[in-house]
């Protein structure tokens, strides 16, 4: 189900007509009624009619606001953020693609204003985050259906509300579903520095994992080192550290990775196939060079090396709602622990949409961008 993200859209500042408006309420929630005698309340949201270029396809529009139903929450969104996956998306690169024209946004923290008198999850000043891709972030408010948004506790730092329900999740079952990993065990990863990146860091660290950490050379090389070390960071490295032949000295004082962690493909994916430990594991959850991941026969064969991918939104469709709370309940309580932070963010208004969407896309760019509705 892919709620308000697949809309009809309405011209900014026209009213939708009947039919369309009723269309575009039940396109979110099958089961809601529609009920006339509701004020629709204008809605600004980020909405594309066709594939492409995001600073091109996205336009910042005037909705009406559905009415709420039974079963349908009132949601006033506070925060959202912009995620490859939600480029992809847009550019039509992606597992699972709404129908258009759409909202964009897959990921974010609103506030419950109002709730339908059959809602028993969720209630007005409950904190919410989408239960799946493709909700529709990108907007002042929204109406949802109940089994659309997930209740998170309220007293979370907002970046960290934001952006809970995409990347920290994706690294911790990474972390968790592959290898059964040991405190003392060793995990190698490319792109270190992107928001999976920094959760994996920190996650390993407070599981007691060791982390080797890959990123592309850069003029502020150190400066983000030092930022990696301070997240739990054991040793970041360049790819072109990683290709060297002294790396054979530095696994004398550290084992050789069970678990490699690859957003990356091409060159890099190579090497940290090289370096994995026999039998270990390399899941792929990205793509950032658009190339092939390639494996030597003499790794499959000889080191017996398993090649895996990884998927957040289908490991949720192969589990059941309460699977995916108890993995958000468990994230909340390392952020309450202060082990898991927020990446570093960069808040934007939503009406500067545009700076948000080409700062997203910028090279070594370690700052994710998160859009403010207020």
């Amino acid at each position: 189900m892919w709620g308000c993200g697949a809309l009809v859209g309405a011209r900014a500042g026209s009213r939708m007509p009947h039919e369309l408006f009723l269309a575009w309420h039940r396109g979110w929630s099958a089961a809601a009624p529609y009920s006339a005698t509701a004020e629709p309340s204008r809605v600004r949201a980020l909405v594309y009619g066709h594939h492409g270029d995001p600073a091109k396809v996205v336009e910042l529009k005037n909705l009406e606001l559905a009415a709420v139903g039974g079963s349908d929450v009132h949601v006033k969104m506070l925060a959202a953020p912009i995620n490859p996956s939600d480029i992809n998306m847009i550019q039509g690169n992606y597992g699972l693609l709404p129908k258009l024209p759409a909202v964009g946004g897959n990921e974010g923290v609103g506030q419950v204003v109002a709730v339908g008198g059959s809602v028993t999850g969720v209630k007005p000043g409950d904190w919410v985050i989408p239960a799946n891709a493709g909700l529709g972030t990108w907007q002042t408010e929204a109406v949802f259906s109940e089994e659309a948004v997930i209740s998170i506790p309220s007293d979370l730092p907002l970046q960290s509300a934001a952006t809970l329900s995409v990347n920290p999740c994706t690294a911790y079952r990474m972390l968790m579903d592959f290898e059964q990993l040991q405190p003392g065990d060793c995990v190698i990863q490319n792109a270190s520095n992107s928001g999976v990146g920094q959760a994996v860091i920190q996650i390993a660290a407070a599981l007691g994992l060791r982390t080797i950490n890959v990123v592309r050379d850069r003029p502020d090389f150190q400066k983000l080192t030092d930022r990696l070390k301070s997240l739990g960071a054991e040793h970041v490295l360049t790819e072109e550290e990683l290709r060297k032949p002294e790396m054979k000295n530095f696994f004398k004082d550290m084992p050789p990775p069970r678990l490699a962690l690859n957003c990356v493909g091409g060159k890099s994916s190579t090497e940290l196939l090289r370096h994995l430990a026999p039998g270990g594991t390399m899941v792929t959850y990205g793509g950032m060079a658009k190339q092939p991941v390639i494996a030597s026969v003499s790794q499959l064969i000889f080191k017996d090396l398993k090649l895996r991918g990884f998927w957040l939104s289908q490991w949720k469709k192969d589990r059941s709602p309460a699977q995916f709370k108890e993995l958000i309940l468990t994230l909340c309580g390392l952020i309450s622990r202060g082990q898991l932070t927020a990446p570093a963010c960069s808040e934007v208004p939503l009406q500067d949409y545009q700076r948000a969407l080409e700062a997203s896309m910028q090279p070594f760019v370690s700052s994710k961008q998160i859009l403010t509705m207020c």
